[in-house]
């Protein structure tokens, strides 16, 4: 058995074999096993192989290679075909291609082209389906279904215009309702009839926020309602076999909370730029989103670079060691399996020079070396079990990250993503644990929460973030939010909206900064100042504690930072975007004083994670480290046992099990 039920870990990648002659897919599947590879996800991109010609179907070629599988007792992925439809499909019905917002239509020579409101699409869509359940359902190979690929694309043909038009009466009920809930009186928008409503096409300036905030979550659902379909006739002939789809981490596109809760596996494609200092961070984080979004059910990583990708300006490769740095960074955070993109380096197409576990220059190679000892390492440690426990969550909503993108805003400067890593960098380099979640999500169980940027913030869920903190959670707001309403609207006064009177303080005017400005402690707290850069707000206290000042700029002698306790816990507003320092020394403080366990002698670089009874620790820094242990351990890779401290080479990594104090 492997994957979410019970051991091994799931180690694999997607193989094309429609790519490649039958001599090569024994080849290929011989040194699978060599590598350690348990699960292959397969069919992927072979819809014209499936069904080369409408209604011809060539599926002997996919059963065999499940059997090739099976005989070499690897398990496969199989996916339904949908997302690259063959070049038949757009020339016989060209309405089944995408438009773009100027109007251009989508030709097919690369990938990802359909229009998800044609009826011709999802009725070719089902009918493929269907064909490849009535072979391959029940084969002893399948250990996973996985629906089409990476679900966000967008159209704005008129089928789509009808679709949205559809949604919009669902969720509005009339004309009338939806002018009010758009504010259609600004820049004469009003509608007369539904055939006036169409998608945000170009248009020479602005386009009203609610309608593309709307135009946003209808595109995620109809997505959805495309992955759903599939879904369904898989669940008619198989009821047991996980279903899965591939998530993009932090894709804008899809609305992963909405999404998550129909996969019985969440799966994310990570692709983080080693050249990038802060992408070990990312990974990261993404990794504890999509252990937020799955919730009680397993989560994997689907998709990642061996070595270099081939879609940046600069492809920049890992190394071995990062890589393995990488995959046990993912299974510190919660992930059942580790899985790549490719198995065999492609020869032909735009992802040829896309590194592989098996790369173009053969077996007899440092990288391909470095994945066998991988393999072998992650199948002698078996299934970590368990998952990591977090005291403190971090808050993300896809449709206030939408409504906090928009034009039209006082910055585009105050990025709400980068608001989000940098709350979270101070965390991980401090080596607490966070969980991601939704603000309208469960948070009972945290001793923090942090929201970096809840812009747009609804009653219900601000009611809901008052009781955490009456309950005894501290809230930590940042800046510009509790603004807008769903519909992007600006909610009216006190701000943060459901939060001022409880905070004993209220936003009055909002003031991108021109330049630095210094920010000093405040009279109500022990707090050493820093900067402040991008953003100030204009607060009045009612009740408030005053942490750090503005001193200059335009919010000079202002609050910068207030605080309130309330209940049994406490509430606090950042009205700024303050130096990393600061911000790091402030949030770390909120933690302990909370509750949280705060190393103060954390190693710098050093990623340490807690999942069930063993304690993950990856040394990311560029130079040796030493790790204090509370309690001896001893490191399962190497057998050896550490007491005091355990020394750390570069790119090390260890999985500890403590022994009972």
């Amino acid at each position: 058995m492997t994957g979410p039920d019970a051991a091994p870990t799931w180690f694999g990648a997607d193989w094309n074999p429609e790519q490649w002659d039958r001599g090569t897919w024994r080849e290929d599947v011989e040194l699978m096993v060599r590598a350690g590879v348990n699960l292959a996800t397969v069919g992927v991109f072979s819809w014209s192989s499936l069904e080369p010609r409408p209604g011809e179907l060539t599926l002997d070629w996919l059963v065999d290679v499940l059997d090739l599988l099976h005989e070499h007792g690897i398990t496969a992925d199989l996916a339904t075909p949908t997302a690259s439809p063959p070049p038949w499909l757009g020339v016989r019905w060209p309405e089944t291609r995408s438009v773009t917002d100027t109007g251009v239509r989508m030709s097919h020579g690369s990938r990802n082209h359909f229009c998800p409101s044609s009826p011709v699409y999802r009725e070719r869509c089902r009918w493929i389906v269907q064909a490849l359940l009535d072979r391959c359902a029940g084969h002893p190979a399948v250990a996973l279904w996985h629906v089409g690929n990476e679900y966000g694309q967008t159209c704005h043909c008129d089928l789509c215009a009808a679709a949205f038009r559809t949604w919009l009466a669902e969720r509005y009920g009339d004309l009338a309702t939806l002018n009010r809930a758009w504010g259609t009186a600004v820049w004469s928008q009003g509608y007369a009839g539904w055939d006036e409503v169409v998608p945000p096409r170009a248009a020479p300036y602005v386009h009203n926020p609610a309608q593309r905030l709307d135009f946003r979550r209808w595109v995620s659902d109809a997505q959805l309602e495309l992955y759903l379909e599939q879904r369904r006739l898989i669940r008619e002939v198989d009821p047991v076999t996980p279903v899965t789809t591939n998530f993009m981490g932090f894709f804008p596109g899809i609305d992963y909370r909405r999404w998550a809760p129909h996969l019985d596996v969440v799966s994310d494609d990570s692709y983080p730029d080693p050249a990038d200092p802060g992408s070990v961070v990312g990974s990261a984080m993404t990794a504890d989103l999509m252990r937020g979004l799955a919730g009680d059910r397993p989560w994997m990583l689907m998709e990642q670079a061996w070595s270099s990708v081939s879609w940046r300006e600069h492809n920049v490769a890992k190394t071995p060691a990062r890589m393995r740095r990488e995959a046990f960074q993912a299974l510190a955070r919660g992930a059942v399996g580790l899985c790549w993109f490719q198995w065999r380096q492609a020869a032909d197409g735009p992802e040829r020079f896309h590194s592989a576990l098996l790369p173009a220059t053969g077996p007899d190679t440092r990288s391909h070396r470095a994945v066998r000892e991988l393999g072998a390492e992650v199948a002698r440690l078996g299934p970590l079990g368990g998952r990591p426990v977090a005291e403190v969550c971090l808050v993300l909503d896809w449709p206030s990250w939408w409504a906090g993108t928009e034009r039209g805003l006082p910055s585009t400067r105050l990025d709400p993503l980068e608001q989000l890593r940098r709350w979270y960098a101070a965390c991980w380099a401090a080596g607490v644990t966070v969980d991601l979640r939704g603000v309208e999500d469960d948070l009972s169980g945290y001793r923090v929460v942090l929201a970096p940027s809840a812009f747009l913030l609804e009653p219900a869920a601000a009611a809901g973030l008052r009781e955490r903190v009456t309950a005894g959670a501290h809230l930590v707001l940042g800046p510009f939010s509790g603004v807008v309403d769903a519909r992007s609207r600006i909610l009216p006064p006190p701000l943060p909206a459901g939060l001022a009177e409880l905070l004993g303080a209220r936003v009055e005017e909002w003031l991108p900064l021109p330049e630095p400005v210094a920010l000093r402690p405040g009279p109500d707290a022990d707090l050493a100042g820093g900067t402040a850069t991008t953003w100030a707000e204009w607060l009045s206290t009612d009740g408030a504690e005053v942490w750090l000042t503005f001193e200059g700029g335009p919010a000079d002698g202002g609050p910068a930072l207030v605080s309130r306790a309330s209940g049994a816990g406490r509430i606090s507003y950042l009205a700024c975007v303050p130096d990393e320092d600061l911000l790091s020394r402030w949030l770390l403080g909120c933690l302990r004083t909370a509750g949280v366990a705060v190393a103060e002698d954390h190693p710098e670089g050093v990623e340490v994670v807690r999942r069930g009874e063993h304690l993950v620790v990856v040394n990311h820094a560029p130079g040796p480290r030493l790790l204090p242990l509370a309690r001896p351990a001893t490191d399962r890779l190497t057998g050896r046992r550490h007491e005091g401290v355990v020394p750390l080479d570069p790119d090390a990594v260890c999985v500890l099990i403590e022994e009972d104090s």
